[in-house]
């Protein structure tokens, strides 16, 4: 069982940088891969970006490329999303998950609250 808790959410202009962390206790942290989804209001959650084990091999969807940039820190069992250049579009509840493989997410967080404003 691996518990994940978010934080790091809030309200940030349009234009404006976040970082969002997600601790993992439980597992070993470094036996998975970890990810970040997001829901906005009346929308399906969608997936953001995901990192491999190590961390060398990072993943995003197209709309956040070049903005959002996905870490970890495996001695410290965290994983962030630093978010810059945030839109309106970026509001939603992020969620931190983590997987045995990349698509197979077997544990969810309980979310955090993003909001730009414009």
């Amino acid at each position: 069982q691996v518990q994940l808790v978010e934080s790091g959410g809030g309200v940030v202009q349009a234009g404006g940088s976040l970082r969002l962390s997600c601790a993992a206790s439980g597992r070993t942290f470094s036996s998975f891969v970890m990810g970040w989804f997001r829901q906005a209001p009346g929308k399906e959650r969608e997936f953001v970006a995901a990192i491999m084990w190590t961390g060398r091999s990072t993943y995003y969807t197209d709309s956040v490329k070049g903005r959002f940039t996905i870490s970890r820190d495996n001695a410290k069992n965290t994983v962030y999303l630093q978010m810059a250049s945030l839109k309106p579009d970026d509001t939603a509840v992020y969620y931190c998950t983590a997987g045995a493989t990349r698509g197979q997410y077997d544990y969810w967080g309980q979310g955090t609250q993003v909001t730009v404003s414009s």
